[in-house]
């Protein structure tokens, strides 16, 4: 299908959960995980109306980013190696799995005078198999995070446990609205956490009903 009626399908599905939660479809950025599909695809995407898309591999954004510059809004959404940081930095506007102070030190090194819009990536879930951070060590790290000041932590990421069952996955997204209204009641000015980054093609649904304001989809957008 074309990615033009993919999205018509979406904001439908948007609306709906917005109604159900009584909130405004304008709240919610859809981000285009692009990761698995060609440039074509991404260049459909941005022709589309998608101004806003996802990379989880840096040799994927140079790609794509070479032929699309920065017509969209660029998001590194996968797991970020500290070495792979310098591939990236001139290209992503956000990049949502900020998890470790090495880390951060390496973007605010090689980040010039751009300031970098991050996430902190919770492991949510507690699932072995994810990575991020334990809810318990969020609020320790972020304000540890003080000092690197070209990062701007604009909120918090998470994914959910690939489940049928809605409560786990309600569960893993609610804890998350609650962490965040917890870092903003530290009134920190580089960690204002105004963003919750979660809810994938399976569950974005729930995910806008708990307080997502980024869902990231793929399959449900531009295909497999």
């Amino acid at each position: 299908m074309k990615v033009t009626e993919n999205l018509q399908v979406l904001q439908q599905q948007i609306n709906g959960a917005c109604q159900t939660s009584n909130r405004d479809p304008k709240e919610i950025t859809i981000i285009a995980v692009t990761k698995y599909v060609s440039t074509d695809r991404a260049l459909e995407a941005v022709e589309a109306g998608i101004m806003n898309l996802g990379e989880n591999r840096d040799d994927g954004l140079s790609e794509k980013w070479a032929v699309l510059k920065d017509k969209p809004t660029w998001h590194f959404i996968g797991s970020l190696q500290t070495r792979k940081v310098k591939n990236i930095i001139d290209k992503v506007d956000y990049i949502h799995s900020l998890d470790r102070e090495s880390l951060a030190k390496e973007i605010n090194a090689r980040a010039g005078n751009k300031i970098i819009s991050c996430f902190v990536q919770v492991n949510a879930s507690g699932e072995e198999s994810k990575h991020g951070l334990n809810p318990e060590m969020v609020i320790p790290f972020i304000e540890s995070l003080a000092q690197y000041k070209q990062i701007d932590v604009v909120g918090l990421m998470t994914m959910a446990p690939f489940t049928e069952d809605e409560t786990i996955i309600r569960n893993c997204f609610r804890s998350l609205k609650n962490l965040q209204y917890e870092v903003q009641q530290l009134q920190l000015p580089y960690a204002r956490c105004h963003e919750l980054s979660m809810g994938m093609s399976n569950d974005f649904q729930i995910a806008i009903e708990e307080g997502a304001t980024m869902i990231r989809i793929g399959t449900a957008l531009v295909g497999e």
